[in-house]
């Protein structure tokens, strides 16, 4: 069977993902930070066999590579980079808290790639793809609000990462690519986005299932449309 490996798997776009994956016929390992408090996600076990559900916090690097060990002699078909975080809200110029920041762009930017690193391995034994969640915000053509320094500085930078992830392992055999989900209710989207998980989950799967190679450090929505950067 196919193998994905998906962060934040316990709730919104990634346990849709999770639903969806393990419904296509996919072995899946989802990670969370807290298992014991992701019942929606622990609830898929008894009637998947295919389903692992391991704790990490993605910022958390030993304990990364702790599993990138455990999970040494698996390859991984797919790795889905969606564990997000947006920060605080209403964050106005000229008080922008620092400490914040670091917390998003460590969250958003830097663990991906750490993720990314850990499971090379397992990646290049399938010659799989990386697909990291990113977002419109981090447009910078599409730009046309201003605001929300946090969080679009995190994932414009995640957007120069996966590029350069394309490049440097297009020997590989590996595709990375950015995709940004739409804008979905959920905890982070909250209440007035205009889709559901579901319908932001089936796109991504769709997207992701008609890429080839050339596509590679391209950014695309969840309907397979290429995005400015």
């Amino acid at each position: 069977m196919p193998q994905l490996l998906i962060t934040g798997a316990n709730r919104g776009i990634g346990l849709a993902l999770t639903e969806l994956y393990l419904a296509s016929g996919w072995d899946v390992v989802a990670c969370c930070r807290d298992p014991s408090q992701a019942d929606d996600l622990l609830y898929l076990i008894s009637d998947n066999p295919g389903l692992e559900v391991y704790q990490l916090d993605v910022t958390d690097y030993d304990g990364l590579a702790d599993l990138a060990q455990e999970l040494s002699d698996r390859p991984i078909d797919l790795l889905i980079n969606n564990a997000g975080y947006y920060g605080p809200n209403a964050v106005l110029l000229g008080d922008i808290p620092v400490e914040e920041w670091r917390k998003v762009l460590e969250i958003n930017t830097i663990a991906p790639l750490k993720v990314t690193e850990a499971f090379l391995p397992q990646l290049r034994a399938a010659k799989g793809t990386v697909a990291c969640i990113s977002s419109s915000m981090g447009s910078i053509e599409d730009n046309q609000s201003g605001g929300s320094y946090l969080y679009r500085s995190s994932k414009a930078a995640l957007n120069a990462v996966t590029k350069s992830l394309a490049l440097d392992l297009a020997a590989d055999g590996i595709t990375a690519v950015v995709i940004h989900p739409g804008w979905v209710r959920t905890d982070m989207g909250g209440p007035h986005g205009l889709i559901d998980a579901n319908v932001s989950a089936q796109g991504i799967q769709s997207c992701l299932a008609q890429l080839t190679p050339q596509d590679s450090g391209k950014f695309f929505d969840y309907h397979g449309r290429h995005l400015a950067w």
